[in-house]
C-alpha cells in the first residue's frame, strides 16, 4: 500500500513546525542582517562613513559565519542556544543557529543591493545637506526596496533547507521527521513526502516572491 508508512497528522505538524522556524528565523534575520548589510556598505571604501577598521570587523564576522557549515554551525551553537532560547530541541532551539547562519548570507545580499544603486543617489542626498540616516532612510533604501525584497527571498529558501539539517539535533520539523523515521527506520514513503512537501514550499516562496518583486517593479 502506497504511503502506508505516512501519519499525516505527524506530517502536517512537521510542516507547521518547519514554517514556524523559517518564518521567525527571516524576521530576525532581517531585523538583524540589513543593519549589518547597511553597516558594511556605508563603512566601505568611497562611502560615507567609510572606516577601514569597523568595515574588516564587520567583514570578518560575517565571512567566518558565513564560511562554517550549517551543521557545524547546529552543533558549536549548541550551549549558546540553551543561553539564549533555553533549549537546544524543537522550534525554539533551532531559531538562533538558523538566524546565525542566515544573517550575515542576507547582510551580504543588502550590501550587494546598495553597491549597485547609482552613486548619484547618495550624492544628491548630500548637496541637499541630508545626513547619513537621512541618505541611509529616505534615499537609499527606499531605492533599494525591490533587490532587499528579492534578497529577502533567497534568504527565505535557504532557511527551508536549513531548517530541514536541523533535524539532525533534533530541531523538529520536516528534517527530523525524515531523518527520524525516513532514514533511521527505513521508511522511504516518509522521507518521500518531506522531501515533496519541502520542493513545493521553496516553489511557493519563490513564485509569490518573483511576483512580489515584479510588482514593485512596475510600480
Amino acid at each position: 500500500m502506497m504511503f502506508q508508512n505516512v501519519d499525516w497528522l505527524l506530517i502536517g505538524e512537521a510542516t507547521i513546525d518547519t514554517l514556524l522556524m523559517t518564518g521567525f528565523s527571516l524576521l530576525f534575520t532581517v531585523l538583524i542582517g540589513l543593519p549589518v548589510g547597511v553597516l558594511l556598505f556605508l563603512t566601505s571604501p568611497g562611502q560615507m562613513l567609510q572606516h577601514k577598521g569597523i568595515y574588516q570587523v564587520a567583514a570578518f564576522i560575517v565571512n567566518v559565519l558565513r564560511s562554517v557549515p550549517f551543521l557545524i554551525l547546529l552543533i558549536v551553537m549548541i550551549p549558546l542556544t540553551r543561553v539564549l532560547a533555553g533549549t537546544a530541541l524543537g522550534v525554539q532551539g533551532s531559531i538562533p543557529p538558523l538566524v546565525a547562519s542566515a544573517a550575515p548570507f542576507f547582510a551580504r545580499l543588502v550590501e550587494n543591493v546598495l553597491r549597485e544603486l547609482d552613486p548619484g543617489v547618495s550624492e544628491a542626498c548630500r548637496a541637499m545637506g541630508a545626513n547619513s540616516r537621512q541618505t541611509v532612510l529616505w534615499a537609499l533604501i527606499p531605492e533599494a526596496t525591490t533587490g532587499i525584497l528579492a534578497a529577502i527571498v533567497v534568504t527565505a529558501i535557504a532557511l527551508v533547507g536549513y531548517s530541514a539539517m536541523s533535524g539532525v539535533i533534533g530541531g523538529g520539523g520536516l528534517g527530523d521527521l525524515a531523518l527520524r523515521f525516513g532514514y533511521q527506520r527505513y521508511q522511504t514513503d516518509v522521507m518521500a513526502v518531506t522531501v515533496i512537501i519541502l520542493v513545493v514550499m521553496v516553489q511557493v516562496l519563490q513564485v509569490f516572491g518573483d511576483r512580489w518583486v515584479a510588482r514593485l517593479n512596475r510600480k
